[in-house]
């Protein structure tokens, strides 16, 4: 079986509802990046920072999977499917990918001020963290988020995986975002990589194949020709 590598962004999850930070009316318009998504910012206004979290937890809720999610996850009966994402929402994995490593972190998870590194499950049924609530070792809970700032160890166990890949795929994402854009220089040469996205996405690579969709209609497009090589 090949090893099919998908780095995603915030374009994959854009077609089931889910905000965006950086576009037109994107999240960062609303909430200055430095006051939600940075550990000063959360200690300058900690409650600003889970109701900006709760409010996008209960927002994920709300929504499902699109076709293109579904697709990737079709995609396993073909590939050795590894999915390394930067969204911090579960879509991936509620279409039933096996296997998704979280760049920046989860957001149905949380964890404790003083270890940012080992979380704890949201219950959807009360998915809110408040002002006072503690993990197993006393100290505040918050987001279970890699903010502005913070070290990305995620990025360490997704390399290997880029390194062995026989296809790499990248879909919504600018590639403006390191260390995750860094990913690509693990590619090997003259292996395909295909970049599904309706916008321009500037890279130094010469070699990739443009397929200027969305993501449910470029993953379609995609498998489509991934399968008629497989044949």
């Amino acid at each position: 079986m090949k090893k099919l590598v998908i780095l995603t962004g915030a374009g994959m999850s854009a077609e089931s509802g889910i905000s965006t930070f950086r576009d037109s009316n994107g999240l960062w318009n609303n909430y200055p990046v430095e006051q939600v998504a940075t550990p000063e910012g959360f200690a300058a206004n900690p409650q600003l920072v889970l109701d900006f979290y709760n409010h996008r937890r209960r927002e994920l809720l709300t929504v499902q999977p699109n076709d293109g999610h579904k697709g990737l996850a079709a995609l396993e009966k073909f590939f050795d499917v590894h999915i390394i994402t930067q969204n911090v929402d579960n879509l991936h994995e509620r279409a039933g990918s096996s296997h998704v490593i979280h760049l920046h972190g989860e957001l149905m998870k949380s964890c404790s001020v003083k270890n940012k590194y080992k979380a704890f499950e949201i219950s959807p049924e009360q998915p809110d963290i408040h002002l006072g609530d503690l993990a197993p070792d006393g100290s505040q809970l918050r987001p279970f988020i890699v903010w502005f700032g913070e070290a990305v160890p995620k990025i360490e166990e997704a390399i290997p995986y880029v390194e062995a890949s026989d296809i790499f795929v990248v879909i919504g994402t600018s590639l403006n975002v390191y260390p995750a854009a860094g990913l690509l220089h693990y590619v090997r040469n003259k292996q395909p990589i295909y970049l599904i996205d309706p916008n321009e996405v500037n890279t130094y690579r010469k070699d990739i194949i443009f397929i200027k969709k969305g993501a449910s209609e470029g993953v379609k497009i995609l498998s489509e020709k991934l399968l008629s090589c497989q044949l």
